[in-house]
């Protein structure tokens, strides 16, 4: 008697934060072939900011996905000032990149912590995420809010920062690094942790490099694909911050390279909060072209591409992103063969993805 047969997991799923229909050739308890369907939460986003101006679609484009939010907004603003030919100021430059790495460090920690929750750890995740408040509340007191910072604009920045709230943002990394290098200790030598994640969740670098995964995804594959590195922009041209490589390929590896990075990009914070010159925030918008443009940029789950062509008008004629999910769902396929069942979440977990910003 066979014990091979198909277990559909989804779209619905208790495993699953967001709809997503998996197909799974399963032997016993061991995947040997796993086929995803999505497409169940489309939003027409794309259709909706060609019925908006180029102001109201910065709004619309920081709602694609709540833990990137900024780094939409950041690229879609990007893209439009590449089409209208504008120059940033140097501060709104700087105040860009601030808001990007702290969000960047906010959303390493949430998805550290959920794995803590899908193994089990349940005091881990209640730690980590407690730690993330600490992050959470520099959010809340700069910039008002604890998800969609509302940070950008066309043109530069809606948001400043005086004496007192770079001494809060210090003291509050002061604060939080220490604990996540506790964290990332943690992570790298628990044995319930190590042991549910080392050599699970396998993405050679030849299918990395193959499927085009980005993020974190593909540098714990050991493929390097930064955007701040590879193709700088903003502050990013003038700040000294490290990427990071792991070779493992594993769950651990993309947990570990999280942690790297929310590491560094405390360190990138404070280098902002040294160096954040004088300036004004904002610059008046250009005449509107008929003309394209694009823009690119490292959000926490890698790189964001926004695509726009101008008519002349303030409605942009198109308006297209691709996100750093859509790139990496297919990996699962990969990631997913000959493991266990009962790693599904966990390896899913592994690549963070959105699937609202995915399936716009």
């Amino acid at each position: 008697m066979s014990n091979t047969f198909t277990l559909p997991l989804g779209p619905v799923h208790v495993a699953l934060e967001e709809p997503v229909y998996f197909k799974l050739d399963v032997e016993g308890e061991v995947i040997r072939k796993a086929d995803l369907t999505s497409g169940h939460v489309h939003r027409g986003m794309e259709a909706l900011a060609s019925q908006r101006n180029l102001i109201k679609n910065t709004t619309l484009t920081e709602r694609v996905c709540s833990l990137c939010s900024n780094s939409h907004s950041f690229t879609y603003c990007m893209a439009v000032e590449n089409a209208l030919k504008m120059e940033i100021p140097i501060r709104a430059q700087y105040l860009r990149a601030m808001a990007e790495e702290i969000k960047r460090v906010a959303s390493h920690l949430f998805n550290t912590a959920i794995q803590a929750h899908i193994i089990g750890f349940k005091s881990m995740f209640m730690h980590v995420m407690e730690v993330r408040e600490i992050i959470q509340d520099v959010k809340e007191t700069v910039y008002g809010n604890r998800m969609n910072l509302a940070a950008n604009c066309i043109g530069g920045v809606k948001y400043d920062v005086d004496k007192k709230y770079i001494d809060f943002i210090l003291n509050s990394l002061d604060k939080l690094a220490p604990q996540v290098e506790e964290i990332q200790e943690m992570y790298a030598t628990n044995h319930n942790i190590v042991t549910r994640t080392k050599g699970i969740g396998l993405l050679p670098k030849e299918d990395a490099i193959r499927l085009g995964v980005v993020g974190p995804v593909a540098r714990g594959s050991g493929v390097m694909n930064d955007v701040r590195k590879e193709s700088p922009y903003s502050a990013y041209t003038k700040l000294e911050f490290k990427s990071f490589l792991r070779d493992g390929c594993d769950v651990w590896s993309r947990t570990q390279i999280r942690l790297d990075e929310a590491l560094e990009s405390i360190r990138m914070i404070r280098q902002i909060c040294a160096q954040l010159p004088d300036g004004p925030l904002t610059v008046k918008m250009n005449a509107i072209p008929t003309t394209q443009a694009c823009a690119r940029s490292e959000a926490p789950r890698g790189e964001i591409f926004y695509y726009i062509r101008t008519n002349g008008t303030d409605m942009p004629a198109r308006l297209k992103w691709r996100v750093p999910s859509y790139m990496n769902w297919e990996a699962l396929g990969v990631m997913m063969r000959d493991c266990a069942v009962a790693d599904v979440a966990l390896i899913t977990n592994s690549i963070d993805p959105c699937v609202s910003c995915t399936e716009r």
